[in-house]
């Protein structure tokens, strides 16, 4: 489970639009720690983009894909990998992340989440409904499963990419949890 006293990997968690692969892009730079994205790498896997899947398989096909790739890209070492906002509903994959990498949970507001993600028609669950009545039914449902399985939570609202990734380092180096580069 661990690496030299620190976990392999940092695993960010959290909900949509709160900053998993803007962050993690940063803090994999700043750390020298190679940096992916579960959703990418599930497109690349299939060649088509994650709203094609969820129109094709529904939520259930997509989430038994995103179960497989976390499985995969869970055992590689020196990660840093943003999940989608989803991933923590299934309880082994909680208890993968949870095991294998330091779980940072990005926490953001409703009313962020909707600044962040208003343009972008890359997020199959909030088109074409009420997106605030969604993404608040999502926190309801998703704040106590990131809270259960996070080592660490850091605030996202009105704050820049930048700055939350050196939160995320210093709190990682406080807490002598930072994974070892490969």
């Amino acid at each position: 489970r661990r690496v030299n006293g620190a976990k392999r990997n940092i695993f960010l968690i959290g909900p949509t639009g709160s900053g998993k692969t803007a962050v993690g892009r940063q803090l994999a730079r700043d750390t020298g720690l190679r940096f992916l994205d579960s959703d990418h790498e599930i497109e690349k896997r299939t060649g088509v983009e994650i709203g094609y899947i969820f129109e094709k398989e529904g939520e259930p096909g997509f989430r038994e894909r995103e179960s497989e790739m976390l499985r995969e890209l869970s055992e590689l070492s020196g990660v840093v990998l943003a999940t989608g906002g989803g991933a923590i509903l299934a309880p082994a994959n909680r208890a993968l992340l949870a095991a294998n990498g330091v779980v940072v949970y990005l926490q953001t507001s409703v009313t962020e989440q909707l600044k962040r993600t208003g343009r972008s028609k890359k997020r199959p669950l909030l088109n074409g409904k009420n997106p605030r009545e969604v993404l608040e039914h999502m926190a309801a449902v998703r704040t106590p499963l990131y809270t259960e399985i996070a080592d660490l939570v850091v605030d996202t609202t009105n704050q820049r990419v930048r700055s939350v990734a050196r939160k995320v380092e210093e709190l990682l180096r406080d807490k002598a949890l930072l994974p070892l580069q490969n």
